[in-house]
C-alpha cells in the first residue's frame, strides 16, 4: 500500500477551499505531495458544475442571499447541488496514473467507499444505473462531482450526514427531477458522530484505492 495524506480543513467557505484544493492539486501534479484526501464542511452553498444550468435553480438569487445561501459556478462535472454544514465533502487529490489511469473507474471506487462507509453505520445502500452518486432507495445520500488535469482528481464527493436538507428544495438537485435526497441522520432517526463518519471514510478509501493513510486527527 502506497502512503497518502489526510487533511481534514474543518468547516471552510467554498472559495477558500477552493484555492488550496488548487494548490495541493499543482503540488501533486508537480510530484511534490502524495496522493491526499482534503475533507471540509462548508457554510451554505450552492454551485454548479460544467454540466450545470441555472435553469436548475429554483429560488431567485436575491432570496439566496437573504437566506445566507451562496451561489458559485465551478470546473467540476456534474449539475448543481447544494453544500452545507454537517454535510461531508471529499475532495481526492489522487494521480491516477498509480490507479489505473481510468475516472469512471475513479468514479465508482468513490462510489464504493462511500457504500462500505454507510455500511459501517447499518445503512444499505447502492447505486442506480446511469446514474452517479450514492442511493439508499430512489433518494440521494452522497453526490459526487470530478474534475482531472493531467491525470489528477480534485473535486469530489458530498455524503449528507447531519445536515439540513430543506435548501435542496431551491435546486433540482443534480438536475434529476424525479428523485429525492436524503442524509444519515434521516435514515437512522438520530445525530450521527462526524468524526467517525471522517475516519470511516479515511479508512474505506484507504481499502479501496489501496492506500495507506495518515491518520485523521481527533477534534476535540
Amino acid at each position: 500500500m502506497k502512503k497518502a495524506g489526510v487533511i481534514d480543513l474543518g468547516l471552510k467557505a467554498y472559495g477558500e477551499a477552493y484555492k488550496i484544493q488548487m494548490q495541493h492539486l499543482e503540488k501533486r501534479i508537480n510530484g511534490k505531495i502524495r496522493d491526499t484526501l482534503l475533507l471540509v464542511e462548508h457554510p451554505p452553498v450552492i454551485t454548479i458544475g460544467r454540466g450545470g444550468t441555472e435553469q436548475h435553480l429554483l429560488m431567485n438569487k436575491e432570496l439566496l442571499k437573504q437566506k445566507g445561501i451562496s451561489l458559485y459556478e465551478t470546473n467540476r462535472g456534474g449539475d448543481i447541488t447544494y453544500h452545507g454544514p454537517g454535510q461531508l465533502v471529499g475532495y481526492p487529490i489522487f494521480d491516477l496514473k498509480e490507479h489505473g489511469r481510468d475516472l469512471h473507474q475513479a468514479v465508482r471506487n468513490y462510489e464504493e467507499s462511500i457504500i462500505r462507509t454507510l455500511a459501517e453505520f447499518d445503512i444499505k445502500a447502492g447505486r442506480i444505473k446511469e446514474l452517479t452518486g450514492v442511493w439508499v432507495g430512489d433518494e440521494k445520500v452522497a453526490a459526487i462531482g470530478v474534475g482531472v488535469r493531467k491525470w489528477v482528481t480534485f473535486h469530489g464527493f458530498a455524503l449528507n450526514v447531519n445536515n439540513d436538507l430543506t435548501p435542496f428544495s431551491y435546486i433540482i438537485p443534480c438536475g434529476i427531477r424525479d428523485k429525492g435526497v436524503t442524509s444519515m441522520k434521516k435514515l437512522l432517526g438520530q445525530e450521527v458522530d462526524m468524526q467517525r463518519v471522517k475516519q470511516k471514510i479515511v479508512e474505506k478509501f484507504g481499502e479501496v484505492f489501496n492506500l495507506n493513510f495518515d491518520e485523521l486527527p481527533v477534534i476535540k
